[in-house]
């Protein structure tokens, strides 16, 4: 089963990723999203090992799961550290300061996230496409 993991930055700075679309609840944290990644992939093999110990059978949910992955765009910089945030800005036709403020936390508009979302999407498919000689 494929699901939703989201991906935030918390008010202490530390990252966490849930998935709002199970009953069971599978969490992750660490101080970076790679750190939190690897704390997350870790707790769904606990949950897993639980059942298999307990000898209850595995939730419907839980089999064969497979997550996609949202980031909020604190994670997002933070785990695609390869994107300058301020460049990117430029790209998406955002301006540098705003677009460090929506990294930071501010409140990021629809309208916003769409132009973001855009540019990131325009980004992975030049970058899918390109060849090396």
């Amino acid at each position: 089963m494929k699901t939703v993991a989201l991906i935030e930055k918390g008010k202490n700075g530390t990252f966490g990723i849930y998935t709002p679309d199970l009953k069971s609840t599978i969490i992750g944290e660490g101080i970076s999203v790679a750190e939190a990644k690897k704390d997350f992939e870790n707790s769904v093999q606990e949950i897993i090992e639980v059942y298999a110990e307990d000898g209850q059978e595995l939730p419907e949910e839980l089999k064969n799961l497979t997550f996609e992955y949202k980031y909020d765009l604190a994670s997002l910089f933070d785990y695609y550290r390869i994107i300058n945030v301020s460049q990117f800005a430029k790209t998406a036709g955002i301006n540098p300061s705003l677009m460090r403020q929506y990294k930071s936390g501010q409140y990021i508009s629809e309208k916003q996230i769409s132009k973001i979302e855009k540019e990131l999407n325009r980004i992975g498919r030049e970058l899918a496409s390109l060849s090396l000689i």
